[in-house]
């Protein structure tokens, strides 16, 4: 992997870059549309290149684990070739799968024993074996194994937590080495940094992951219920120690106002299930303002789903008749509400890479986060 910073903001750490991976460029700031079962829900490979044209989506290691499982990966020639996608995916290792099953697993220093959410059935993921499943499926950025802690999270707990994450990435980079590649191209090792909302555990855990020289890193344990303003806070102390020149991973944020204010914090890489699963639910994100489509005001409202839009279901498609196809439960309305959200969040990292190459970026990032915190 190669990263190359290429601009950074004269009044933000807002910063342009180009990571090269395998499957081809990534440029940042960038938006990884969430793939969870080798699939962004409701979106087929053809729209998802055509329309909405990610360089990098994002899969994850437990679901795949679980289904369709490592061998018939292995047999299709990994995840690219068994999914159809041909571009960057990077895959979560199944920390964040640790932290949101808390009722079905036990965490040890050797790693956790989970219960299957599909059948019961039980499972052990250590670090060794998080990256051997990783090696199977293939991606081209793969995530340490960590604890993502939840919040609120007592100092003592966060700071336990922490410590065994560092220990958990020692392990998983010396069994990456004893691991060969299987697919003919390089996969990357993206180490986590954790500490809750604990300005001091955050330094301590940046400043651990700096030194262990990864190519790029990643900030996790935010984005779960934390205020926002906590989220800035931690990811303002971890991008000021994490090597400028590498690039910065913040998982699972956001809103698009998120995503905006952590650019403008040094952040490169963002990857949230928000865009799709608030579309299933009849909420769209568009450069004005948020519109719930279910809402008896768009009942008669033929002006185009987003006359700003970028996809073609922004021309094509009406508010009225979205409103509609909500209104009947007809899949269409949950598909093209889907494509509208991710196409917007893949327009808003590339209007700010845009903007911070033109040295913009501040002042459009204000008026952007002004107009889209509106309610249309």
């Amino acid at each position: 992997m190669k990263f190359t910073l290429e601009k950074k903001d004269s009044q933000s750490k807002a910063r342009a870059g180009t990571i090269t991976l395998g499957h081809g460029p990534i440029q940042t700031p960038i938006f990884m549309p969430v793939g969870t079962v080798a699939s962004v829900k409701g979106v087929h490979q053809k729209e998802l290149r055509e329309e909405i044209n990610p360089d990098i989506i994002l899969g994850n290691t437990y679901h795949l684990y679980l289904r369709p499982g490592t061998q018939i990966l292995e047999q299709a020639g990994g995840l690219h070739k068994f999914m159809g996608w041909d571009r960057n995916i990077l895959t979560d290792s199944g920390g964040y799968q640790v932290y949101s099953l808390s009722a079905n697993r036990k965490i040890k220093e050797e790693g956790v024993k989970f219960k299957s959410h599909i059948d019961g059935s039980y499972h052990f993921f250590s670090p060794e074996r998080a990256m051997e499943i990783q090696r199977s499926i293939g991606a081209d950025i793969i995530m340490a194994f960590d604890e993502c802690t939840p919040y609120p999270c007592e100092y003592n707990y966060a700071k336990r937590s922490m410590h065994m994450t560092h220990r958990w990435l020692d392990r998983c980079i010396k069994h990456l080495k004893e691991v060969p590649e299987m697919y003919g191209y390089e996969q990357t090792l993206f180490p986590i940094v954790q500490g809750s909302t604990y300005t001091d555990l955050r330094q301590q855990s940046a400043e651990y992951i700096a030194n262990a020289g990864a190519l790029g890193n990643a900030i996790g344990g935010l984005s779960v219920g934390e205020p926002a303003e906590e989220m800035y806070a931690m990811t303002d102390v971890v991008c000021a120690i994490l090597p400028e020149d590498k690039p910065r991973y913040l998982m699972g944020v956001g809103t698009p106002i998120n995503i905006l204010e952590n650019i403008a914090l040094g952040v490169d890489m963002f990857d949230c299930v928000m865009p799709t699963r608030n579309a299933r639910n009849g909420m769209l994100f568009t450069s004005e303002g948020t519109i719930n489509i279910k809402n008896k005001k768009w009942e008669n409202d033929f002006s185009p789903l987003d006359d700003l839009g970028v996809t073609f279901v922004d021309r094509e498609y009406s508010k009225a008749y979205l409103r509609h196809l909500f209104a009947a439960n007809e899949y269409l309305g949950k598909q093209i509400a889907t494509i509208h959200n991710l196409g917007f969040y893949l327009w808003l990292v590339r209007t700010a890479r845009e903007k911070i190459i033109e040295g913009t970026f501040t002042d459009w990032k204000n008026k952007m986060v002004k107009q889209m915190d509106k309610r249309l």
